[in-house]
């Protein structure tokens, strides 16, 4: 066992049967009691006056203002403690907190970065399971012991000879450089996209470079660190660069097409296009695909690359606004005239549908059973939807049409099962 842990225990053992642990206690709960205290009117005081851009910050320091105040206040102790008396549970104590204060900022900061779900809290006991466990090998004097063990484990990655211990820290080196990186991108990220006077895809494109920036500085430092040659990504990144012009060019070409959509702004988050069949609005632009509402609530994800090589309609590019359509069919003895007058009325009584352009009926054609007329109209907000419009217009039209003596058109199973009962 370490020396210095050895005493450490020795000490506290020693002096818990005198008047040094009681000393020692009564240190720890008067610090405790101070830092709620300084912490509670603190963070009151703060949140209370402090503009909301910095409420994130704050909440970030609120975690760890408790564990580190307490700190504080028990090192106080101690160093006047220290001149009468052992101060190992002092000590002790000091480093409870300490690794307290570590696992609430790794906390804070993983929420931060990482979306609600399974995988942040399995990050959380990761890492609180990973200090607590590295604490306990500390206090128990079997550390030094368990990385002279992984170090004594030696092999080979091709002509260089490396034990377990230095790629157990190259691994814990990369973690913590991405994990940085994240973070940073995150908060740059956030100030960006607050950006109003910025273009929504220049914002995209702006978060999207520099994350991916930030993620190979990063690679680059912690394989620096431990010591690897990163010349070798020379040739790795001309091993990929025929890879991608081989085998994954289909990937590139969605990558390189989502960041052409971003940059020409033909198309934004909020705007209302056709795709093929597709018909609803933009509900994101990521890197490889696109993500479409439809109206009926269901999402289909568009590759980058079909929006390149494909026509789109795009319904609100130059103004934001919609076309919502309904069609039905009259009979031959009703007033045409009289029908598409009273359709153009009824679509002017409701609140969505824009005055400018007017709503405008027009005859479709003639069929058997009736003439086949058609009504188009415009909204302000095309991504609310049309279906509850069309429903609202449908119905207003067939109770006009009811008091006006206008007949619908009969489909063509109502004719023929009218023709077999006749």
């Amino acid at each position: 066992m370490n020396p210095e842990i050895h005493l450490l225990w020795k000490e506290m053992l020693a002096d818990l049967s005198t008047t040094a642990a009681l000393w020692e206690l009564t240190i720890i709960a008067v610090a405790c009691s101070i830092a709620l205290a300084v912490n509670g009117a603190l963070r009151a005081y703060v949140m209370r006056n402090a503009p909301e851009k910095w409420k994130l910050g704050i909440g970030g320091a609120n975690r760890v203002l408790f564990p580190l105040s307490t700190l504080i206040f028990v090192q106080i102790g101690k160093i006047i403690l220290s001149h009468w008396q052992h101060t190992s549970l002092l000590q002790l104590t000091s480093t409870l907190l300490f690794a307290m204060a570590v696992i609430r900022l790794a906390v804070y900061a993983i929420r931060y970065i990482v979306a609600p779900g399974g995988l942040l809290k399995t990050l959380e006991n990761t890492i609180s399971t990973s200090i607590w466990v590295v604490l306990a090998l500390h206090l128990s004097g079997l550390l030094p012991e368990m990385f002279q063990v992984l170090e004594d484990i030696k092999f080979k990655i091709g002509k260089h000879p490396v034990d377990l211990l230095l790629v157990m820290q190259a691994v814990l080196t990369i973690l913590v450089t991405i994990f940085i990186a994240l973070w940073i991108s995150r908060f740059i990220e956030n100030k960006v996209m607050r950006a109003e006077h910025v273009s929504v895809n220049l914002r995209v494109v702006m978060t999207k470079l520099l994350r991916m920036l930030l993620l190979t500085i990063a690679l680059l430092i912690a394989l620096s660190a431990v010591g690897l040659d990163i010349t070798f990504l020379s040739v790795f990144g001309g091993a990929l660069g025929v890879g991608l012009g081989l085998g994954l060019q289909r990937i590139a070409s969605n990558y390189v097409s989502g960041f052409i959509i971003l940059l020409d702004k033909s198309m934004e988050i909020g705007d209302v296009i056709t795709v093929d069949k597709h018909y609803g609005v933009i509900n994101d632009l990521r890197s490889r695909y696109m993500i479409l509402a439809k109206q009926d609530g269901t999402h289909v994800i568009i590759p980058n690359e079909a929006l390149i090589t494909t026509a789109v309609i795009n319904h609100s590019l130059i103004e934001h606004k919609g076309r919502v359509q309904i069609n039905l069919s009259i009979s031959y003895k009703s007033n045409l005239e009289r029908a598409m007058a009273l359709m153009h009325d009824e679509a002017m009584q409701q609140e969505r549908v824009l005055m400018k352009p007017s709503p405008d009926v027009i005859v479709k054609g003639f069929t058997e059973n009736g003439i086949d007329l058609s009504l188009t109209v415009w909204v302000m907000n095309p991504e609310s939807g049309g279906s509850a419009l069309q429903s609202s217009l449908y119905l207003s039209i067939w109770r006009t049409f009811e008091a006006n003596g206008i007949v619908l058109a009969k489909s063509d199973a109502a004719a023929k099962l009218a023709e077999m009962l006749a």
